[in-house]
């Protein structure tokens, strides 16, 4: 190998050095909040929510705070904003259930990540942390 030859690869490796971690970068980054496969997610987080969380009654979403996918993943992490209804979990139309007032209303900030394999439809909570308001 020559000195000229070493030179010459030099700025190649120098620019796959530069380029490797912006290309492998695992961050997340923002998403439409009505991009289709974070929609499902969604949905999925709030019924696991609602199977685990120790209420009589349904949650349902009020609002997506944070909507982000990480990089070349189908993995989510959203922050939403869920609802006590006056339903309870066996109740079918949580959509359309109205919401608890006055002294009884309660809200719930959660943080879920979940992994999407829409087309298997398998989806996984990798995470998920709630705070009540």
């Amino acid at each position: 190998m020559t000195p000229d030859s070493t030179l010459l690869k030099a700025p190649l490796l120098l620019g796959l050095i530069v380029l490797v971690p912006h290309v492998c970068s695992s961050d997340f980054v923002d998403i439409g909040r009505r991009t289709n496969y974070f929609i499902l997610c969604v949905e999925f987080a709030v019924f696991h929510f609602n199977q685990v969380y120790p209420d009589e009654y349904a949650y349902k979403l009020l609002w997506v705070r944070r909507s982000q996918r990480k990089q070349f993943t189908f993995i989510y992490l959203m922050e939403l904003e869920l609802g006590q209804t006056i339903c309870t979990k066996q109740d079918e139309d949580l959509e359309n259930c109205p919401l608890q007032e006055g002294p009884e209303e309660k809200k719930v900030d959660c943080t879920f990540i979940v992994d999407a394999r829409p087309w298997f439809s398998q989806f996984t909570l990798l995470n998920s942390t709630c705070v009540q308001k």
